[in-house]
């Protein structure tokens, strides 16, 4: 048997959704009904079998545009809370092959020659370029 694995429960200590923490993720509701109805169309569900050999679970979309409107017209912050975890979540699947990249180190800041300039073979080629006159313009017309 297979175990059914709890939810946690939203805090419901905010009062109005402008305080809550990264509320700035939840999207405009009608975004949530159209990737609803593009994931569950004719033309979604070839494009998922397509790309990922199954058909994507859709009901996650249809729930948001729920919790999203109960939130728009009720003031439901709970369902706003459940919107937000749910976007928090689609996030952290969308960003987890950068955060578990070993390849690259990842930097704090720039190198410190990272406006030195360029080689001689390509200011050469850079010479007579389209980009090269333009920038020359917008220097001329700066003095």
């Amino acid at each position: 048997m297979s175990e059914v694995k709890e939810e946690p429960k939203p805090r419901t200590e905010y009062t109005d959704g402008k305080n809550i923490p990264n509320v700035w993720l939840v999207r405009p509701c009608e975004s949530y009904k159209d990737e609803y109805t593009e994931c569950a169309s004719i033309r979604g569900r070839f494009h998922q079998y397509f790309i990922f050999g199954e058909n994507s679970d859709c009901t996650q979309w249809k729930t948001d545009y729920e919790n999203c409107m109960k939130y728009r017209l009720h003031n439901d912050i709970p369902a706003l809370e459940r919107v937000i975890q749910s976007e928090s979540k689609r996030r952290y699947e969308r960003l987890a092959p950068h955060y578990y990249n070993d390849v690259w180190k990842h930097r704090t800041s720039p190198p410190e020659d990272w406006n030195k300039p360029l080689p001689t073979k390509m200011q050469e080629e850079y010479k007579n370029t389209y980009l090269d006159h333009k920038a020359r313009e917008y220097k001329a017309s700066q003095t």
